[in-house]
């Protein structure tokens, strides 16, 4: 005669709870990481944007589920502003959002157009970001074939040196038709052709060789430097 074999009730339902416990310790790692906000927020790269104009403009100014915010969100709200370039986000161990920001930021002021343009050669109107913007004006018109590498010559210039012009005149001779004249905030004059703008960066070097005097630096065609006072 065959024996009955009886399972063992208890051992099922230990199992049952066993599995139980694991998925409600499961879903309550889930959650906590769902609701979790972002516990920092990293901005890199900027020196003419501010924080707040970019968390601003990204929608994260009330810090959300660090792990529900899409980073591709972030970057497509972040680049309708004229000033941002390129953006790239990473999300780091610690709950923080790191963005990278690559800048438009205004280069010189056009008198012709009543617009500042940017570095990418984007021009814009005068709003809250640039009105306060310390760059030189554009007295005159740049025929467009300059006009270009113009501004890639402004871009070759050095923020510090930069904030040293207060004007700059298209100023083409019967030798040279990239011709530009600068007018410094120090009362001197450089004259500068396109292919040369990038020589203005020693301008700080060339200060003291001048000895006080006030003039006019030809960096147009050699170098050489007429005293005016």
């Amino acid at each position: 005669m065959t024996k009955k074999i009886v399972e063992k009730k208890k051992l099922k339902v230990f199992n049952l709870l066993l599995v139980l416990l694991v998925l409600t310790g499961l879903f309550l790692v889930t959650y906590f990481l769902i609701k979790t906000p972002i516990k920092n927020i990293v901005i890199k790269g900027t020196s003419y944007l501010n924080d707040d104009y970019i968390i601003e403009l990204a929608d994260i100014k009330d810090y959300p589920s660090f792990i529900m915010t899409s980073s591709s969100k972030i970057k497509k709200k972040l680049l309708k502003s004229e000033y941002i370039e390129d953006v790239k986000i990473n999300k780091k161990f610690g709950f923080i959002l790191q963005i990278s920001i690559t800048e438009n930021i205004p280069i010189f002021y056009n008198n012709n157009t009543n617009k500042y343009v940017l570095n990418n050669g984007k021009e814009v109107k005068e709003d809250e970001i640039n009105k306060n913007s310390n760059v030189p004006r554009l007295l005159n018109y740049v025929p467009d074939k300059k006009f270009s590498q113009f501004i890639n010559g402004m871009n070759r210039i050095k923020k510090e040196i930069l904030l040293k012009v207060s004007d700059i005149e298209y100023k083409p001779n019967d030798y040279d038709k990239d011709r530009f004249l600068l007018y410094m905030d120090d009362g001197n004059m450089v004259y500068l052709t396109l292919t040369k703008f990038k020589t203005l960066n020693h301008y700080n070097d060339v200060l003291p060789q001048l000895e006080g005097h006030k003039g006019i630096l030809y960096l147009d065609n050699g170098n050489h430097f007429e005293i005016k006072e």
